[in-house]
């Protein structure tokens, strides 16, 4: 007789749901409105306090986000837009999608794999007109000596925040900073993104742009606040709907909790693989601040990482890879030609993403790093 016992699958990420969010939703429907309302200005007010932000603007999805921080800044055809290629492909699809270019940029390090002002200043034009940084796996650019080389050279700057949300500064900076609640992320709506506009006039523009231009919105009228409309922007269906807000107002009471969590087997992992798998690198002083949205690591140079993430899945636990170089998709070799990107190509090489959620045990940390190391003498 087979005594066997499989262990319990060991996710790379999932949600933290309950009742709440199942009360929060059932609340709308009783309700009857379902789209853009009330609950989503609570969101953007909530979400704006807790960064430090005069206001907010709640979208369908951190993509839309990015994409309306461009526009809302005239960034379009003709201009040139700094981009990281670690990333995910949003990053630079949305600068496409504004009729500009990506122009992809160089990592610091293996060890701060953030896009790297020295490479940024060589790949400047006169084309130049914004740079996007993003806080890979929530881990915190200093955002600072961006906003110098910014106001230098004339160019706007915007934050890919989508690992980022909860986290202290984030916008106060940059001219927009875009945020994601995906079903990965921190905190989640499902589907779902957040803006943070420092300017009041494009942080209104944007505001219009998600909602097709229009001076009045469909609870407005419904309501009888408005009797008609106009159109002054050519704008998007990008709205947020209530039930993604009212999801969104349940998380986010739990979200600087739920970071600290990460932190916390973060930290774990950085003490198990220093004793069991010292060979595999942690990208990030220990103490850099982070929302620890992923946990990354490092494999050995010459390490076959599918054969790793195999023998891993074999012992019910989930990896990843966080990203591939987007300059080395077909559609981008194809269409841009970017050269080589030497320091994000080894850092893509050797990238694995393992467990990290709130609800992982410190036990199953240590079950993972020990996977880990098995898999790697294998």
């Amino acid at each position: 007789m087979d005594t066997t016992t499989t262990k319990p699958l060991i996710e790379l990420g999932t949600p933290c749901l309950g009742e709440a969010e199942k009360q929060a939703l059932c609340a709308v429907i009783d309700d009857g409105w379902l789209t853009m309302g009330d609950r989503v200005r609570r969101f953007e007010e909530v979400f704006a306090g807790m960064h430090g932000a005069d206001d907010a603007v709640a979208v369908h999805s951190a993509t839309a986000a990015l994409q309306l921080s461009l526009q809302a800044f005239d960034v379009g055809r003709g201009d040139e837009v700094l981009v990281p290629s670690l990333t995910f492909v949003a990053t630079s699809n949305v600068v496409i999608h504004c009729g500009a270019t990506p122009v992809f940029v160089d990592i610091e390090s293996m060890s701060s794999p953030h896009i790297a002002i020295a490479d940024a200043e060589r790949k400047l034009s006169s084309r130049t007109r914004a740079v996007m940084l993003m806080h890979y796996g929530g881990y915190m650019i200093d955002v600072a000596p961006w906003r110098e080389f910014a106001d230098r050279h004339g160019v706007l700057l915007f934050e890919d925040a989508a690992h980022a949300a909860g986290m202290s500064g984030v916008g106060t900076l940059s001219d927009a900073a875009s945020f994601s609640f995906f079903a990965n992320k921190n905190m989640t709506t499902a589907e779902g993104g957040m803006m943070i506009v420092r300017d009041r006039a494009r942080r209104q523009r944007a505001r219009a742009l998600r909602a097709h231009g229009m001076t009045a919105s469909t609870l407005d009228r419904a309501k009888g606040r408005a009797l008609g409309y106009d159109v002054l922007d050519c704008g998007h269906n990008y709205r947020m709907d209530e039930l993604r807000a009212a999801m969104g107002l349940v998380q986010i009471e739990r979200l600087l909790g739920w970071n600290d969590k990460r932190r916390t087997l973060a930290s774990q992992y950085r003490r198990a693989l220093m004793r069991f798998a010292p060979s595999v690198g942690v990208p990030f002083a220990g103490d850099h601040a982070t929302s620890a949205h992923i946990m990354p690591v490092l494999l050995p140079a010459g390490s076959d990482r599918q054969s790793v993430m195999q023998r891993m899945r074999d012992q019910q636990i989930q990896t990843s890879m966080h990203y591939p170089p987007i300059h080395t998709f077909s559609y981008y070799r194809k269409a841009f030609h970017t050269a080589s990107l030497p320091q994000t190509e080894l850092f893509c090489e050797r990238e694995l993403t393992v467990p990290l959620h709130p609800q992982l045990s410190l036990e199953d940390v240590d079950r993972v790093v020990a996977a880990l190391s098995d898999s790697l003498r294998a």
